[in-house]
This record gives structure tokens, C-alpha cells and sequence, in this order.
């Protein structure tokens, strides 16, 4: 059998993608309780980063180990994949030796090209375009929250960039509205909103966004790759700061989040993650959680949660 991968939230249907996160909360509440729970003892996965990383490298490192296998940091200036082995080869070499590969990337492309060699699961830990390990981290702490997100409006506020797409993709998987506020000429890529339809609406105004929606997130405004537009991009961003008087529009009961690092002062206010209605780092630990249920899912033969 040919091996799953994770490179788009589209990969899984939603059913998978609601049993992953649902275990996610199950696997968090072991860790919690201090249950050891080793069902990848003896696999391996290979983490590939091209680019830097805090949270993708603590989280898989981590949640590898406590699923009782382990995982390799493998940097392109410590391999040859820096050096010009086509990216084919590198796979098939690799998944022969390794359970599964995770890759961080800039070119979506370096993903699908490793997969289509890959006898083994290869995930995605970010490209340029998509960046769905961390969707998986937002809808296991909505789930925690506020339960199922299903019929829900989310509000996405400012750069169209990589986690802007994988909301899209995740409006259409979750099955919730999702209103974008962004700048003119930083929209997201025209082919992720042709494919959610009339289930994402593209404005101008983060305040009309934000009205009465029940989860509000950002991004920094620069991207990695993206640091001489830097000047540039506040001036055009400078109304799309996520402040304390946005979330009062929103509902009653609404959550933030911000897949971090943040830049206080840029696209939040300096006092937005001290907010109550913050859960950025609810969010930023259940990246551990919901990857170790993304890890077992993928890799463990056994796993036969529905």
C-alpha cells in the first residue's frame, strides 16, 4: 500500500481530520495524566528544515520521542540536500531508512516532488504556500474551547500568506465561514479561494470581518524570505492591527489565536496576548499534541481510531 501523506489538509477527508484532532485531545489528556504511551517505539522520522524553526522542530522532536520512537534534525548544511542531490533521490534513500519524513520547506513543490519518491509518509512542516500541521493545532484548541467549529465565522486579518490558504483549505474541511481582511495586492493565491467558493468572502475592512465572529487570527506581516519588504508592508498593514476593540466586535464568546512567533506593537496591540480571549498558547502546545495524533495516524499500522 502506497504511504499517506500530509502535505495539505486536503489529504485527509474530514473525517480523518476531525479523528486526528479528537485524538489530539485524547493524547494531550495521557501526557496530562503522565500515562506512557509508546505506539512508535523503533520508527524514526527524519525532519528536513530549510527553514529555521522553534515551534515545528520542539513539537515533532518531542512528540516522537514521547510516542517512544525518535527523530533527526537534518539541516541542508549539514546534508547533502543542500548540495544539489535532486530531491527524488534524496527520497527514495531516505524513506528506506526512515519511518516517515518531515519537511519544512520553502517551494511547495520540494514537498510534492520528496512525496511522489517517498515509500514512506512525508509531512508538511510549512511551505510557501501551506502550513497545515499548525490548522490542526488551531482546530484542537477551538474543539478544547468552544467545541465543534462546524457552521462557525472565522475571521483571518491581514497577509494572505501560507496559514491564510490553510484556513481556506480548513473552512472547507471544518465546514465553517471564513471572512479574509487584507490589503490590496496581499490577497491569497486565487486558486484556494476558487476552490472554497462562496464559503470565504474577501474584504477590505477588518472591522467588518471581525463583527460578531467567533474566532479572530493573524499572522506576522512578513514572512520568512520577505524581510526587505519589511518598511513597506506596515505602512499598507498598519489598520489590520488585531487590537482589544477589534475583539469586542466579535462574538461574545470569541477566541484569538497567532501561530507565533508574534511581533507586539505590529499585527497585534502590545497587550492582545494577555487578552482572556487569547489562546495563542493553548494553541502553540497543542501543536505537540495534535502532530503526535498526525505521527500515529500516519506511521503506526495499528491505529485504528475512527
Amino acid at each position: 500500500m502506497s504511504a499517506r501523506h500530509f502535505l495539505s489538509l486536503m489529504d485527509l477527508n474530514a473525517e480523518e481530520l476531525l479523528g486526528v484532532i479528537r485524538r489530539g485531545v485524547e493524547l494531550k489528556d495521557l501526557r496530562n495524566r503522565g500515562v506512557l504511551f509508546e505506539p512508535l517505539k523503533n520508527r524514526v522520522l527524519g525532519m528536513i528544515f530549510e527553514k529555521s524553526s522553534t515551534r515545528t522542530r520542539v513539537s515533532f522532536e518531542a512528540g516522537m520521542i514521547q510516542l517512544g520512537g525518535q527523530a533527526i534534525f537534518l539541516s541542508p548544511r549539514d546534508t547533502q540536500l543542500g548540495r544539489g542531490e535532486p530531491i527524488g533521490d534524496s527520497a527514495i534513500v531516505m524513506s528506506r531508512m526512515l519511518d516517515a519524513v518531515m519537511i519544512r520547506t520553502f517551494a511547495h513543490s520540494t514537498l510534492t516532488d520528496f512525496a511522489a519518491q517517498s515509500r514512506v509518509p512525508v509531512i508538511n512542516g510549512l511551505s510557501d504556500d501551506l502550513h497545515p500541521c499548525q490548522l490542526l493545532a488551531d482546530m484542537q484548541t477551538f474543539l478544547e474551547h468552544r467545541g465543534s467549529i462546524q457552521g462557525k465565522t472565522v475571521a483571518w486579518i491581514g497577509d494572505g500568506n501560507n496559514m491564510c490558504n490553510t484556513y481556506i483549505e480548513a473552512a472547507i474541511q471544518f465546514d465553517f465561514q471564513l471572512r479574509i481582511a487584507c490589503p490590496e495586492g496581499y490577497e491569497p493565491e486565487s486558486r484556494f479561494l476558487a476552490q472554497a467558493g462562496d464559503r470565504v468572502q474577501l474584504v477590505r475592512d477588518p472591522k467588518i470581518a471581525a463583527r460578531d465572529a467567533h474566532l479572530i487570527s493573524t499572522d506576522v506581516w512578513t514572512s520568512m524570505g520577505q524581510e526587505e519588504e519589511t518598511a513597506r508592508r506596515l505602512a499598507h498593514f498598519a489598520p489590520y492591527q488585531v487590537t482589544r476593540e477589534m475583539l469586542d466586535l466579535a462574538a461574545p464568546d470569541a477566541l484569538f489565536m497567532h501561530c507565533l512567533p508574534a511581533h507586539r506593537g505590529e499585527e497585534i496591540s502590545l497587550d492582545l496576548l494577555d487578552d482572556p480571549r487569547s489562546v495563542a498558547w493553548d494553541q502553540a502546545e497543542n501543536r505537540l499534541h495534535a502532530q503526535k495524533a498526525l505521527l500515529e495516524f500516519l506511521v503506526d499500522p495499528a491505529y485504528h481510531h475512527a
